[in-house]
């Protein structure tokens, strides 16, 4: 199988100049087939906020009424995603922005209102590998911006993580995958107040043994659960680091067995 790698950001590293700049030099040096994957969250506050639009966001996760559901398909979409084509563009990587909709290259159902009514977002149920593998064959680069669509006309805000396991789980029947999860500590820590205790490797075993201890907590308990199933579903490798470290042997690698 072709190797394949799949990176995602943050909104902060997308959203800032400098920072923008310094990742899209590093990931026009990865090499191979890849494909980048960005959140924009800050943003989409920022721009409701000039707007008058209150932004509620419970555990993280950003509540979508209708007038948020169309700052953050302009910010998503729009903004972030076509800034990031443009720099790729400039560094010689024939990149194509696109949304769930876009091909329809991801399809999801709208959360079911049960303790919270989260609105207009989607839960995955299905990726069009078909069209991602044919873009990648002719030598695009997807960039994949946090959308997807239900197929009745509407668009749906959907997690960033989630949009990059759910396609790297899909892709691993034609590629071997490689997932980065880019974020600002250098990879999983021992101990979260020094950034240089990473640790190196991590099986499933061990991660649940560290959240026990409470050494795993908070926001990264979700992010590795759905490292260990991607890696169920037959992705080759997870990899978490910072994003100016994607080429390099740094952060936390997490892989089959």
């Amino acid at each position: 199988m072709d190797k394949l790698t799949l990176i995602k950001v943050g909104g902060k590293i997308v959203e800032e100049e400098q920072s923008l700049k310094k990742l899209l030099e590093d990931f026009s040096q990865v090499k191979g087939n890849k494909i980048l994957v960005h959140g924009g969250g800050r943003s989409a506050t920022k721009l409701a906020e000039r707007l008058g639009i209150e932004s509620r966001m419970v555990n993280g996760r950003r509540i979508t009424d209708k007038d948020t559901l169309q700052i953050v398909t302009m910010v998503y979409g729009g903004l972030v995603n076509k800034n990031i084509v443009a720099g790729l563009q400039a560094l010689g990587v024939n990149a194509l922005g696109l949304t769930g909709a876009d091909m329809n290259l991801m399809r999801s159902d709208k959360r079911p209102v049960k303790d919270i009514n989260y609105g207009f977002v989607g839960d995955v149920a299905e990726v069009n590998i078909e069209i991602l593998s044919s873009l990648i064959a002719q030598g695009v680069v997807p960039v994949l911006a946090p959308l997807t669509h239900d197929k009745k006309g509407n668009i749906l805000n959907t997690n960033a993580d989630t949009i990059a396991g759910e396609t790297a789980k899909a892709l691993a029947k034609v590629f071997d995958v490689s997932l980065v999860y880019c974020f600002e500590k250098k990879g999983v820590l021992m101990n979260e107040n020094d950034d240089d205790s990473v640790i190196p490797s991590l099986t499933e075993a061990e991660f649940k043994d560290l959240v026990q201890k409470g050494v795993i907590q908070g926001g990264m308990i979700p992010k590795l659960e759905n490292t260990f199933a991607a890696i169920e579903s037959g992705v080759k490798e997870v990899i978490i680091t910072r994003a100016d470290k994607i080429n390099t042997d740094s952060g936390t690698h997490i892989g089959r067995l």
